[in-house]
């Protein structure tokens, strides 16, 4: 067979390919916004909308009392805080408002700013002023710890006391930034967000939720509660993805103003995380800040405050009460500050 004929042969064949692989792309683009916005129609809002800075929030505000505000981790929403039990235990005696942060749940992230844990804070504590709330004990769980952090750093004046759970506090090598950081480029980001990674989501999403709790089994419940289709929508998977891309930085960004943080810290930690190393993160935070108490539990793993709900909601009566009973004096040596074992 002469080359030219070949060549010819070899070029529709490519371009066969290359138009099989668009048609198949495009057919499962459209059938993961389908699954998207069904995800959104199924599990409509719980409870009502704040905008600021051009970026739409979505929160729950229930109870009466002393504010407190919860900021959740990153996969989840504020849907976590339900399943925990905290935001129903909290509301006996306060009040308290969960943010789905910004690109999860029914908050909006807009594309027109980096949304490092700084960036987020600001949103937040602007969203807090509409609300009028003032001086609240902020909670934040894993990635929400570092904008809580952000808050207390940024925003001192603003920041009763802080309740930080399974945090990342000190920049680190990580793979999962190393992973992360291709779903999180535009373009390239778009493409994998409604092709490969919504697929790859719904194998992986389950051992991913599990591994968090591990060593503790994952409740039941936990996707009942934590709408699962919710977790896989593009919007929410470039969340995941920016802010694991953010984390070392916005990390870096924080550890550097530890040392102004006047307010009362509570810090709590599973010993089996495999998230975030305990060792490494929160007792290294708890020994650089002499106003802080850890706790930290013995068979529990990144989603601790499943297992610490009564402990978390001792912490927050303390500081809304003021009466922080286990803050210690900054001339204490490190050696001596307590350290809680949870039973």
């Amino acid at each position: 067979m002469p080359t030219s004929f070949k060549n010819a042969s070899l070029s529709r064949g490519t371009a066969g390919a290359v138009a099989a692989t668009a048609v198949a792309g495009a057919a499962t683009a459209l059938w993961v916004l389908y699954r998207a916005r069904k995800a959104e129609r199924d599990n409509p809002p719980l409870g009502g909308f704040v905008e600021v800075d051009g970026t739409r929030l979505h929160f729950i505000d229930k109870g009466k009392g002393p504010a407190v505000v919860l900021l959740h981790g990153n996969t989840v929403q504020l849907q976590d805080f339900i399943g925990c039990g905290l935001i129903d235990r909290l509301a006996q005696h306060h009040r308290v408002i969960a943010f789905d942060r910004p690109g999860f749940g029914h908050s909006e992230r807009p594309r027109d700013r980096l949304w490092t844990a700084q960036a987020q804070a600001a949103v937040i504590r602007h969203a807090l002023l509409q609300l009028d709330v003032t001086q609240p004990v902020v909670v934040g769980h894993s990635w929400g710890a570092l904008v809580a952090l952000g808050l207390a750093t940024e925003f001192p004046k603003d920041v009763r006391g802080l309740v930080l759970i399974s945090g990342y506090y000190y920049p680190s090598a990580r793979m999962d930034v190393a992973l992360a950081t291709p779903v999180a480029l535009p373009l390239l980001g778009d493409a994998l967000r409604y092709t490969v990674s919504p697929l790859t989501g719904r194998v992986m999403l389950r051992r991913s939720v599990e591994a968090m709790f591990a060593p503790a089994p994952m409740p039941d419940r936990f996707f009942d509660v934590v709408p699962r289709e919710m977790l896989l929508r593009p919007v929410q998977i470039r969340a995941a993805a920016e802010d694991a891309a953010f984390m070392i930085p916005s990390a870096a960004h924080c550890c550097a103003h530890y040392a102004t943080l006047k307010m009362p810290v509570s810090i709590f930690a599973g010993d089996g995380d495999k998230v975030v190393a305990p060792e490494a993160q929160s007792v290294r935070l708890h020994r650089d800040l002499p106003h802080s108490d850890l706790t930290v539990r013995p068979g529990a793993g990144h989603m601790v405050h499943y297992a610490l709900t009564e402990e978390i909601t001792n912490a927050v009566d303390r500081m809304s009460a003021g009466t922080d009973t286990k803050k210690i004096e900054s001339s204490r040596s490190v050696d001596d500050v307590p350290l809680t074992m949870a039973d």
